[in-house]
């Protein structure tokens, strides 16, 4: 995995204009965690958020908030934030209010991170349908711009986790201008990678893999904002 430099963070945080907004508004309110009815364990691994910012902040010299929101799609400061996570190992349930909500929050921007911490795949895609029923989720391989954003993931989604074993996949949701809204991780569970050393016990190099993937999403979604 070959380290790929790029002027186009360095710029946003500097110049003015729409991008700069987003990287502002990234440093101001850090990542938020979205809590959601249904059963899902929407809170496990409260590490993982704080662990990507200290990571992103370290490589970037950027200064994000390391400490972790948690929001609901019914809260009106769903809107404060930029970038949210979205996990767990079981049933997501959105009430038609959050729907709204949620297919507002990403139509003006708003970049929802969902991770398959092994058993949410099901409800999240019947409730991804229910905000979006007129688009369609789609699969990306090595060859989009999110995997060279920063770090070159020529050989496509690192899997972190076992799971079932089967080929990790990323699918995304863009936006009529093309804008990516949401991405979808399965069968991987990069954000796995995010926690503690000792809550999974992962070893060191698949910890900074991860991460590095989570430094991707994070360059990539800001540079195309």
């Amino acid at each position: 995995m070959k380290h790929r430099v790029s002027v186009i963070f360095a710029l946003a945080l500097l110049t003015l204009g729409s991008l700069c907004a987003v990287v502002e508004s990234t440093m101001r309110t850090g990542f938020a965690r979205l809590q959601y009815d249904g059963g899902g364990d929407w809170y496990n691994d409260p590490e993982v958020l704080p662990n990507l910012a200290k990571y992103v902040n370290q490589v970037l010299g950027a200064a994000i908030p390391t400490d972790q929101s948690v929001v609901k799609a019914s809260d009106s400061r769903l809107f404060d934030f930029p970038f949210i996570y979205v996990t767990g190992h079981g049933n997501i349930r959105f009430s038609d209010s959050e729907i709204t909500n949620l297919r507002t929050w990403m139509l003006r921007g708003g970049f929802l991170y969902a991770d398959d911490d092994y058993g949410m795949d099901e409800s999240f895609r019947r409730e991804i349908k229910r905000i979006f029923p007129e688009r369609e989720l789609i699969e990306l391989d090595a060859s989009h711009p999110l995997f060279s954003s920063y770090y070159d993931f020529n050989a496509g989604l690192p899997k972190i986790h076992e799971h079932d074993d089967k080929t990790p996949q990323a699918f995304a949701m863009f936006d009529d201008s093309g804008r990516m809204m949401m991405l979808y991780t399965y069968e991987t569970n990069i954000s796995d990678g995010w926690a503690d050393p000792d809550t999974h016990g992962n070893p060191q190099e698949l910890r900074e893999i991860a991460l590095s993937f989570g430094l991707n999403i994070v360059h990539y979604v800001m540079a195309r904002k």
